[in-house]
């Protein structure tokens, strides 16, 4: 099967996998499958970074045309476990602002590290993204349902992301393709930035809190 004809296909698993999901989902109650589906879709920082790894693993090719999408959401379940049992994991912010930066660098870059090294990339990132699932769970919902949700959207978000590299790669030498990593770098840098405002803000906070007690 050519890439062309590949990228098509994954395009249409794309937009069908989603649909046969939310049809899925709608008699299962907004706390559990649904909750956990949604929140990969709901958010601008999470969405582009689970989209980079299906377009840099595209852009690698080989192997880890799947290996990056499935490691990911394999670590998640990991991190989503410690986010939900509530154990301190210091930086989720930056380290989920610092995902889209790097790989859309590395995709800028046309980087083709060692398999194990995009692996460990991925896993670390997967483990912040999933951290971040799992200490959003709502009261009320189910944390199997949850995790598959969200396990689900991202592999869907992979497959697009699959997809469209597949579909660039071929155009002007896979420059396109380096041209959305850039500007998928770009708007990390944005993220970047608001979550270094978030943690100055957290700091603050803590430091006029020590500072009643210490007077």
């Amino acid at each position: 099967m050519s890439h062309r004809r590949l990228a098509a296909l994954t395009a249409l698993i794309t937009l069908f996998v989603p649909q046969l999901a939310a049809a899925h989902i709608t008699s299962t109650g907004s706390g559990g499958f649904t909750a956990g589906f949604e929140h990969p879709l709901s958010g601008y920082d999470h969405f582009l970074a689970m989209f980079a790894v299906g377009l840099w693993g595209a852009q690698m090719g080989g192997r880890r045309v799947w290996s990056l999408p499935v490691t990911f959401p394999m670590i998640m379940v990991i991190g989503g476990i410690v986010g939900i049992l509530g154990l301190p994991v210091p930086g989720i912010e930056v380290g989920i602002a610092l995902s889209i930066v790097v790989l859309g660098l590395a995709i800028a870059a046309a980087w083709k590290p060692a398999e194990w090294v995009s692996l460990a990339i991925i896993a670390v990132f997967g483990f912040y993204h999933g951290y971040a699932h799992g200490a959003e769970l709502p009261m009320a919902a189910d944390p199997a349902d949850y995790a598959i949700g969200f396990v689900l959207a991202t592999g869907s978000i992979h497959v697009l992301g699959v997809g469209v590299g597949l579909a660039l790669n071929p155009v002007w030498k896979g420059r396109l393709s380096q041209l959305l990593g850039a500007f998928i770098a770009f708007v990390g840098c944005g993220f970047l930035v608001l979550a270094f405002g978030y943690m100055q803000g957290q700091l603050g906070f803590l430091q006029g809190g020590l500072s009643l007690f210490g007077n």
